[in-house]
């Protein structure tokens, strides 16, 4: 692995956005044919990642012909507009509903303020600089495009958010999943292959979305896929059931308590009991302190995400 980046795919390179840890977020950078793109920023501070990451590959920033956004949380899409404005020819390719959001952030900043705090919101993310509308290209489900010799297809996927869209390589069968199909730190990977859970947090979590949009990515045939957390898995059929079984677990984690007023510090136990157990299935033989380093991010941001999707049901 090269201190920038890690090919984990015929054309497709992983590069560490350096948020919150190692190799938790990553923006993967794909070239065919001396054209390439980008899917996913990182913050603000990873875009001195992903320009070396270009230079180390002998490619000009006039090579970069898209941006593509999987959905606009700040961990995925905080870096666009630092990046944008070092890409001159890239387009800007995100879902509609998320398009607004990013030639003005001004509610996206302020929400993600409101969730964070200050302190953490300029630690992590740093400054969100605004994209010119002319750059910006909201794409449809279904739409395909082509980059250099690749074709690649756009398919909608809420249930993480209802502005998430996954990216479909036909020729790879890839699909870069941004965090519809889940998280999967490297660091757990044993003999089994991946360890794999879903992303429920706020504040569009739906089950019954999240379930189609996994059924949606396993019906396109990919043989693998590109998470932003983190990076490429194999698997797929395996890794599905896992994700289905999870969000039912989480589901039922959260109806358990539901009537509780402190129901999101009761789910947070509850949610690492459950993903403990299935390390241990997994052949997983980190301690606790593993564990938790790991999982407990997730695990936080997850509680709140089930609290807001009870909070929407009234229940």
């Amino acid at each position: 692995m090269s201190e920038l980046y890690e090919r984990v795919g015929e054309g497709v390179f992983a590069i560490d956005a350096e948020y919150v840890r190692p190799r938790m977020d990553a923006s993967h950078l794909l070239v065919s044919e001396g054209h390439a793109a980008f899917v996913d920023t990182g913050t603000y501070f990873s875009v001195p990642n992903l320009l070396a990451t270009l230079g180390a590959l002998d490619l000009d920033v006039d090579a970069v012909d898209y941006i593509i956004l999987t959905h606009i949380h700040l961990d995925h899409a905080g870096g666009a507009g630092r990046l944008a404005a070092a890409l001159p020819r890239a387009r800007v390719l995100v879902h509609p509903r998320g398009a607004a959001h990013i030639i003005d952030p001004a509610i996206l900043i302020a929400a993600t303020r409101a969730v964070y705090g200050d302190e953490r919101f300029e630690r992590e993310y740093g400054d969100i600089v605004e994209i010119a509308a002319e750059r910006v290209d909201p794409v449809e489900d279904g739409r395909r495009i082509v980059l250099g010799g690749r074709t690649l297809e756009f398919i909608h996927t809420p249930g993480h958010a209802l502005h998430h869209l996954c990216l479909f390589d036909r020729d790879a069968a890839a699909v870069f999943t941004g965090d519809t199909f889940g998280v999967s730190y490297r660091e757990f990977d044993t003999a089994a292959g991946a360890f794999i859970f879903p992303t429920t947090t706020p504040s569009q979590f739906d089950p019954a979305q999240l379930h189609d949009s996994i059924d949606r990515i396993v019906q396109c045939g990919a043989a693998s896929a590109y998470l932003t957390h983190y990076s490429r898995v194999d698997g797929i059929d395996r890794l599905s059931r896992h994700l289905h079984s999870d969000i039912d677990a989480f589901v039922g984690i959260a109806r358990q308590v539901a009537g509780a007023p402190d129901r999101v510090a009761r789910m947070i136990p509850l949610l690492f009991e459950h993903l403990s157990a299935r390390l241990d299935q997994h052949g997983f033989s980190g301690g606790a302190a593993e564990r938790h380093a790991g999982l407990d991010g997730d695990i936080a941001m997850n509680a709140a995400g089930l609290h807001s999707w009870l909070s929407r049901r009234n229940a």
